[in-house]
């Protein structure tokens, strides 16, 4: 490889684990050549609660992607979620000034459906165009050089809270790299697990993460909807570690090699061995216990996710079904207990449009940083987020707009 090749580096911040992904930008997509990995210390719930704790977990998942690499990191594309994020609908109307669609007209109507009213302590992050219509004609994908007199958009607004996006960036910046741009992570996310046959049909990304549970519905290729949940992985821990009386750690472990989110899969006779606190004797338990455990967090999960489609008014445009990606998705039995609840075909998200080291790559706990990988692939490499910077979240908004022709 030349030293000049480009190369793009996701970092998903999560709650469980900061991942570092470096790509090589292909035909079909990236080719991965270093992935980075370190127990996340410093978030909840996807927010940082801990500066410095945060940046050594960066620090250390970036070094083991540069050794694996053999690059030097300096920017990145980097993710947001938590409670703080909401998404909404909004719709804009200009007359075209020349009879015929311009630059200065869709910019125009972009600027015209984002003039909504937003409380001091938010800011935007995403404006993505769903739909263009033209003198009533809808479905336009890209109005520019039509002959009309009224451009109509309809667009997805996604805002956060600043301080949690200043944080973000503000241990980037503490760990020596520049923020490229920060992209909502289930935006990410469906970059890299959903096929465009599916968004086009109508299709759900549920990650089920460390902290947080993502949701984004899209329909005729474009996305309708984006929510997240404060109810995850890390809750199914929490509730093994009490229920079996044991460390949070080892209660993570034995989660990941022995959970089961459906009780009936497992066998009678499956034994467990569980380590106690302090100095206990370690105990034996059936594997059906674990699973009694496990089943009702996640089916009260999957139960919230399903009450967010509905109330979202998209739940009967969701033909392709369910697709389940993130830690939590690798649990077995889970694709067959969401399809009891949603009643629709659910199958699990891997990163696509993957080379390289694709047998470590494809796997649900890296879809959000390969899309981020991807997503910084489209996008445009310009102005970076720097330490001590203003303005944040207008030079982001300045930039989402550049990219609206990308969707589609």
């Amino acid at each position: 490889m030349s030293k000049k090749e480009e190369f793009i580096v996701g970092l998903d911040v999560g709650t469980t684990k900061i991942c570092a992904i470096v790509g090589v930008p292909s035909d079909e997509g990236v080719d991965v050549i270093g992935i980075g990995t370190h127990p996340s210390h410093g978030l909840r719930k996807g927010v940082v609660v801990n500066i410095e704790g945060t940046v050594q977990s960066i620090r250390r998942a970036v070094e083991e992607a540069e050794l694996m690499a053999g690059r030097e990191i300096t920017s990145v594309f980097t993710g947001i979620a938590g409670g703080h994020i909401k998404g909404f609908n909004s719709h804009g109307i200009v007359a075209v000034k020349s009879r015929e669609v311009t630059d200065g007209d869709i910019r125009r109507v972009i600027d015209a459906a984002s003039a909504i009213a937003i409380p001091m302590d938010r800011e935007v992050i995403h404006i993505l165009p769903q739909e263009y219509i033209v003198d009533g004609q809808n479905g336009i994908k890209d109005p520019l050089g039509m002959s009309g007199v009224r451009l109509e958009v309809k667009v997805h607004i996604v805002t956060g809270a600043v301080t949690s996006a200043q944080n973000i960036i503000k241990c980037a910046n503490r760990a020596g790299l520049e923020v490229n741009d920060i992209i909502l992570q289930q935006l990410g996310s469906s970059e890299a697990a959903l096929t465009p046959e599916e968004k086009e049909l109508g299709v759900a990304l549920v990650d089920v993460g460390g902290g947080t549970t993502d949701i984004a519905i899209f329909h005729q290729g474009s996305i309708k909807h984006t929510a997240v949940i404060s109810l995850a992985g890390d809750h199914i821990t929490g509730d093994i570690a009490i229920g079996l009386r044991t460390p949070i750690e080892e209660a993570e472990k034995i989660k990941k090699k022995y959970g089961c989110a459906l009780i009936s899969l497992v066998e009678k006779d499956e034994k467990v061995e569980v380590p106690a606190v302090g100095e206990r004797a370690t105990r034996v338990i059936a594997r059906q216990t674990l699973a009694e455990i496990i089943e009702p967090r996640m089916e009260e999960t999957l139960s919230l996710v399903q009450r967010e489609i509905i109330t979202s008014g998209y739940e009967n445009l969701i033909a392709s079904g369910i697709v389940l990606t993130g830690g939590s998705a690798l649990l077995e039995g889970v694709t067959e207990l969401a399809e009891q609840i949603f009643s629709l075909p659910v199958r699990r998200g891997y990163p696509r449009n993957v080379g390289g080291l694709t047998d470590i790559v494809k796997n649900p706990i890296y879809t959000t940083a390969v899309g981020l990988v991807l997503y910084g692939k489209r996008g445009r490499i310009g102005e970076g987020f720097s330490p001590g910077e203003e303005n944040i979240f207008d030079k982001v908004t300045r930039r989402m707009k550049g990219w609206f022709k990308e969707f589609f």
